[in-house]
C-alpha cells in the first residue's frame, strides 16, 4: 500500500471581488433598437479588427503598440471607446494563452499514460495508484496509434505557444460550428446569422470614478435614464446634445442591490455597462458591474469558532453535515438535491436553488463557516486515465466545480458566512470508515457522502477525520493526554463518569429515580474483592 500524500493545509476563501446586476431595457422604439444595432455593428467591427492585430502581435506586444492600436480606433469612435475594445482584446488572448497552456498539459498527461500503459505487457494487472498494461494486442495497437496522434497534436500546440499563435472566434466557436448544423440545432439561415451577428457586437464601456455619473460612454442617471455617446461615424443620429442619444421611453431599475448602485452613481464613482441583446427571447438588457474593495478574509480560528457545516459536492446533491467546534456531529445529515442535465440556464438555476437552501439551513445552525472540498478536476478528465469508465468521466466533467466555488463564495459572502477549503484527499474514504457505520441507526440511513461531510468538517476544524487516536503509552492518561479527540486535555469532566443508563433492569433503580448501570464483574486477578484468599493446594506439589 503506497503512503498517504501530504494534505495541504486548509484556508478561508477570499470574498468575491466584484458585483454585476442585470435590468431589461424595455418599451424600446424602432429608432431605440435602430441605433443600439447599429452602434454595437460598428463597434463590434472594430473590436474585430483590434482583436486580429492583438494576436498577431502575440507576446511581442508593447506599450507602444497598445498606443498605436488606440489611436487608430479613436479617429473611428471615441478615447474612451478605444481603451474599452483594446482592453477587451487584451482579456481575450489572454484567456486563449491560458485555455492553450491548460491544453498542452492535458496533452502531455494523456501522452505520459498512454507511454506508461504501453510500455507494460499485454494484460497486466494495475493497481490503485497506476494503470496497469491494455486488455488485448488490438488494443495495445490502437492506442499506439491515439499515442502518435496526441504527440503530433503536442507538437502543433507547443509550437503555437512558442510563437504566441492563438486562436480566438469573436461569437463563440460552438455557435460558428452550429452553422455547419442548422438542421440539428433547429435554426434557420436567417435565423443563425442573427444571433452571430449579436454575438459580435460591442455595447460596453468601462467605468471611471470622477466622471458624471461614473461613466461618460453608457451613461445611466438615478432616475434610470439611459443615454449612449456615438461614435464619430454615427454622430447623425444623436437626439440630445455633445452627440448623444438617450433611450426615450425606457428607464432602468435594478432590484437587486439597487441602492448600493444609486450610492455609486450619485457619488460619481466607476460603473461599468454591457448592453447585449437575447436572440431567443427578442430582448435588451443592461448589466451594470463594479469593483468592491478588498475585504480581508476570517482568520480560520474565527470562521470556524462556533463549528461548520461540512459539504460533499456530489454530480447531483449536496450532502451537508452539522458539526460543533469539537468535531462531533450534530443532528441529522441533509442533502440538498439539483440536476445538472439540460441548457446551461436550467443548471445555473438548479445551482442557484442548492446553495440558497444550503445557506439557509447554516444560517438557522448559527455556525460562520461553510467547509466544502477545494476539487478541481483538471487532471482527472482525460481519456486515457480512466479508459473505458465513460460514464465516470462524464459523472466528473459535469460537476461545475469552478461555477460553484464562485458562486459559493459570492452567495455566502452575502449571508455573512465564510467558506473554508480543504484538501479533498482521502474525506470519502476516511469518512465511510469511520464514521458511517457509527452513526448508522434504524432511524437514520448514513450514506457514504453524509459521512464525507463530515471528514471534510474536521479536516476544516483541524481535528483528525478519526474518531478515536490510540492509546496513550503510559498507564495514566493523564502523563500522555486523553486517547479521544473531541475533549481538550483541560475540559472539566472529560474523565467523568457516563450518564445514567435506562436501558437496564428495574432493580437497580437510583435514588432520583433513574436507572443505573450495574459494575461489570471482573475479569483478572486484580480486580478480584480482596476478601477472597488465595491458597496453594499442596497435593500439586510432587517430588
Amino acid at each position: 500500500m503506497g503512503a498517504v500524500r501530504e494534505l495541504a493545509a486548509s484556508f478561508v476563501a477570499p470574498g468575491p471581488s466584484g458585483v454585476a446586476v442585470r435590468d431589461r431595457l424595455k418599451h424600446l422604439t424602432a429608432q431605440d433598437e435602430h441605433v443600439l444595432r447599429a452602434v454595437g455593428a460598428h463597434q463590434g467591427t472594430l473590436a474585430s479588427r483590434d482583436l486580429k492585430a492583438r494576436c498577431a502581435d502575440g507576446p511581442h506586444h508593447s506599450a507602444e503598440s497598445w498606443t498605436g492600436r488606440k489611436r487608430e480606433l479613436t479617429k473611428q469612435s471615441s478615447s474612451r471607446i478605444a481603451g474599452a475594445i483594446t482592453k477587451a482584446s487584451h482579456d481575450q488572448w489572454a484567456l486563449a494563452r491560458r485555455c492553450q497552456a491548460a491544453h498542452i498539459r492535458s496533452l502531455e498527461a494523456g501522452i505520459k499514460t498512454l507511454r506508461h500503459r504501453l510500455s507494460l505487457p499485454v494484460g497486466t494487472k494495475g493497481t490503485k495508484r497506476a494503470a496497469g498494461g491494455y486488455r488485448s494486442r488490438s488494443e495495445w495497437f490502437h492506442k499506439s496509434r491515439r499515442l502518435k496522434a496526441l504527440e503530433a497534436r503536442h507538437a502543433a500546440a507547443v509550437a503555437d505557444w512558442q510563437v504566441g499563435r492563438v486562436r480566438v472566434v469573436r461569437g463563440g466557436k460552438r455557435l460558428l460550428n452550429t452553422r455547419h448544423h442548422l438542421a440539428e440545432a433547429g435554426l434557420t439561415e436567417g435565423e443563425w446569422r442573427q444571433r452571430w451577428e449579436a454575438e459580435r457586437w460591442f455595447l460596453a464601456a468601462d467605468g471611471e470614478s470622477g466622471k458624471r455619473y461614473g461613466n461618460e460612454t453608457i451613461r445611466v442617471t438615478p432616475q434610470g435614464q439611459v443615454s449612449i455617446k456615438l461614435p464619430a461615424p454615427l454622430a447623425h443620429l444623436a437626439n440630445t446634445k455633445h452627440g448623444r442619444y438617450t433611450l426615450t421611453s425606457t428607464t432602468v431599475a435594478f432590484a437587486h442591490r439597487g441602492a448600493e448602485w444609486a450610492d455609486r452613481v450619485e457619488g460619481n464613482r466607476a460603473v461599468a455597462y454591457r448592453i447585449h441583446y437575447d436572440t431567443k427571447r427578442g430582448r435588451w438588457y443592461l448589466t451594470a458591474s463594479w469593483q468592491r474593495p478588498t475585504v480581508q478574509a476570517l482568520p480560520l480560528e474565527a470562521a470556524s469558532a462556533k463549528g461548520v457545516i461540512g459539504v460533499d459536492t456530489n454530480a447531483d446533491h449536496f450532502a451537508a453535515y452539522h458539526l460543533d467546534p469539537h468535531g462531533n456531529p450534530v443532528g441529522e445529515p441533509h442533502r440538498f438535491a439539483y440536476d445538472l442535465t439540460g441548457n446551461t440556464a436550467h443548471r445555473d438555476a438548479q445551482l442557484r436553488h442548492a446553495l440558497t437552501s444550503l445557506l439557509h439551513w447554516a444560517k438557522q445552525c448559527g455556525v460562520a463557516a461553510i467547509a466544502i472540498e477545494d476539487l478541481d478536476f483538471g487532471a482527472e478528465k482525460t481519456r486515457e486515465k480512466h479508459g473505458r469508465r465513460k460514464r465516470f468521466r462524464q459523472l466528473i466533467s459535469g460537476i461545475p466545480t469552478g461555477k460553484l466555488k464562485a458562486r459559493l463564495v459570492s452567495m455566502a459572502a452575502e449571508q455573512g458566512l465564510a467558506v473554508v477549503a480543504v484538501d479533498p484527499a482521502y474525506t470519502s474514504m476516511w469518512g465511510g470508515q469511520h464514521w458511517q457505520e457509527p452513526l448508522t441507526t434504524p432511524h437514520r440511513k448514513m450514506s457514504r457522502h453524509d459521512a464525507a461531510g463530515i471528514a471534510i468538517g474536521r479536516r476544516a476544524l483541524g481535528h483528525p477525520i478519526r474518531r478515536r487516536t490510540t492509546p496513550p503509552p503510559h498507564d495514566r492518561s493523564e502523563r500522555a493526554g486523553h486517547r479521544t479527540v473531541q475533549a481538550d486535555r483541560r475540559a472539566l469532566g472529560r474523565e467523568g463518569t457516563r450518564p445514567p443508563a435506562t436501558d437496564h433492569a428495574p432493580g437497580g433503580m437510583s435514588p432520583s429515580g433513574t436507572r443505573k448501570r450495574r459494575p461489570s464483574a471482573p475479569k483478572t486477578v486484580r480486580a478480584a474483592p480482596r476478601t477472597h484468599q488465595w491458597v496453594q493446594d499442596s497435593l500439586m506439589h510432587t517430588g
